[in-house]
């Protein structure tokens, strides 16, 4: 292993000493947390393969002439819809802090509001908007927004609800 990937490792393995709680108990409504992603012709091409869309609207890369404008009806290549949808869940919980397994993603509700282009760099934000109890059950509800780091412009937004064992 490389130094960076040891001291990765090191740290995760001490933050299992410490207390974990489960995540009902580690998330305050208001809570806020965020991260900016880079919408690379690569990240954008393995996340295609990996759900195996094969759109030509989303290829920006070729090989051996690596990045590429690409076409689609909205100019350049775009970011496949639901792409931005599946980072929301790594911003979603706060990974320097460990928490007890039993967390079950149980609702989701997106809405897009205009097309990524791909090689963009957006800010993922979500906000702990609601703790419930619903059939003895506890819910932690999350509502997400995704905006363009360069000119604010608000693409996707999601409201997802954890159930907390």
């Amino acid at each position: 292993m490389t130094a960076i990937q040891e001291g990765q490792t090191q740290e995760f393995i001490n933050g299992l000493a410490e207390e974990c709680l489960p995540y009902w108990d580690m998330v305050e409504v208001g809570d806020v947390l965020e991260r900016e992603l880079h919408l690379s012709p690569e990240l954008v091409t393995l996340y295609a393969d990996g759900v195996e869309d094969f759109n030509p609207w989303y290829e920006a890369w070729r090989m051996n002439s690596w990045r590429i404008p690409g076409e689609s009806p909205f100019g350049g290549a775009i970011v496949p819809p639901l792409l931005v949808s599946h980072f929301v869940l790594s911003v979603q919980f706060d990974h320097t802090k460990p928490f007890a397994i039993g967390s079950i993603h149980t609702f989701h509700d997106s809405e897009i509001f205009a097309p990524i282009a791909v090689g963009a760099t957006v800010r993922i934000t979500t906000r702990a908007t609601d703790k419930f109890e619903k059939r003895g059950r506890r819910y932690v509800r999350h509502n997400a927004e995704v905006v363009d780091v360069d000119n604010d412009t608000l693409y996707f937004s999601e409201t997802r609800d954890i159930l907390s064992l």
